[in-house]
């Protein structure tokens, strides 16, 4: 289908031309098997390609053959590359987002002194509150990406985000953190400082929090505050330039939907939430798992009903009702299919519809198919 005016004209130009591609939609859709296609069909356009993963899913980490917890990228080695159609100076690595990863990489960047790091990271107030903190994920995420792509290692970032339920809490992930990192949070919590007043005041605060917490953690939520105060500045200005990158024209949003109503409706309305709530347009959407991609070239196996060894006219003739049963029933879904796509295309943005893969995409070999008509896209 030919997309809509208002964005790429291709999903070739979208590849070739953005630093940073974000993948949205509902659970079910095959959202991750597009993400890796994209990221597959961009490397073999000659990008140097990362793709992520913050599903809990973990069927793109396995595709891509790599591991939680693991420090950093993993590059897919240049035999299999080759056999995937990908010459140099392509290339394709992936990683698994680890938020813990990412938060102490932070601390131990922007501290004020390696021991101050060592410090904050035994801190057990950090070390739960970088893992379970609301918008810790998706924030980690976000800069994740963020520094990837200002590195300058990578052509092209494409991020697999989780299902859309989440996804609204993704794209608005800076700005929820950035309430969390207020300043007047940490300068209540903070070990007293300064003048008798503040210093008596602090007492008073101390043994409150000895009563209701005990003084071990007492202790340790002053400590966590005191060390990672010293982070605010970089964290403030770090998610401001997020937010400015998240709605630069480096950076495409790609809804995934499939043709299924319930999935449709969930696209829409999380298409809605990002416009009205974050101000964000999304960039353009794929419809996946469509019969209706493919339906032009379907070809019947005429052929094959005069071999040698097809079966006798009796058969043919007692089969004849239950194939024609099941080639109505697959053009009415045809039918539905192409009906979505071009509701789909009404909306702004361009439309682009990918065919339902044969088999489980189980390996990126699998993603073949996907990834020719992503370049004929």
């Amino acid at each position: 289908m030919s997309p809509s005016s208002g964005g790429p004209a291709s999903l070739v130009e979208l590849l070739t031309t953005r630093r940073a591609l974000i993948c949205a939609g509902a659970g079910g859709v095959g959202k991750t098997t597009v993400s890796a296609s994209l990221a597959l069909a961009a490397a073999r356009l000659g990008r140097r390609v990362l793709v992520v993963t913050i599903d809990p899913s973990r069927r793109l980490a396995e595709t891509l053959g790599v591991e939680r917890h693991l420090p950093a990228p993993v590059a897919l080695a240049p035999e299999r590359l080759a056999a995937l159609g990908v010459a140099p100076p392509g290339t394709l690595d992936a990683w698994m987002l680890d938020p813990g990863i990412v938060s102490d990489r932070t601390v131990e960047a922007f501290a004020r002194t390696p021991d101050d790091a060592r410090r904050l990271l035994a801190n057990p107030v950090y070390q739960g509150l970088s893992r379970m903190t609301a918008g810790m994920h998706e924030y980690t995420a976000v800069e994740a990406m963020h520094t990837f792509v200002t590195q300058g290692r990578y052509d092209l970032v494409v991020l697999d985000t989780p299902p859309a339920r989440n996804a609204l809490r993704f794209l608005d992930a800076p700005r929820r953190v950035s309430a969390f990192l207020d300043r007047r949070i940490f300068e209540a919590f903070a070990p007293a400082q300064g003048g008798l007043i503040r210093r008596v005041a602090g007492g008073v605060v101390e043994k409150v929090l000895d009563v209701a917490l005990g003084q071990a953690t007492r202790r340790a939520v002053q400590e966590f505050f005191g060390l990672f105060g010293t982070l605010l500045k970089h964290l403030e200005g770090n998610q401001k330039q997020m937010v400015d990158f998240l709605r630069s024209d480096a950076v495409a949003f790609v809804l995934v939907t499939s043709p299924h109503r319930a999935a449709v409706e969930e696209a829409l309305a999380l298409e809605a939430r990002c416009r009205q709530v974050l101000g964000i347009a999304l960039t353009g959407r794929v419809l996946n798992q469509s019969l209706g991609a493919d339906a032009d070239d379907a070809r019947w196996p005429e052929a094959s009903l005069f071999a040698a060894d097809a079966p006798s006219p009796s058969a043919l003739a007692a089969a004849l009702p239950l194939l024609t049963g099941l080639a109505e029933a697959e053009a009415a879904e045809i039918a539905a299919h192409r009906a979505v796509a071009a509701r789909l295309a009404q909306a702004s943005g361009p439309t682009w519809v990918l065919p339902r893969l044969p088999a489980a995409a189980s390996t990126l070999e699998a993603l073949d198919g996907l990834v020719t008509r992503i370049l004929r896209s």
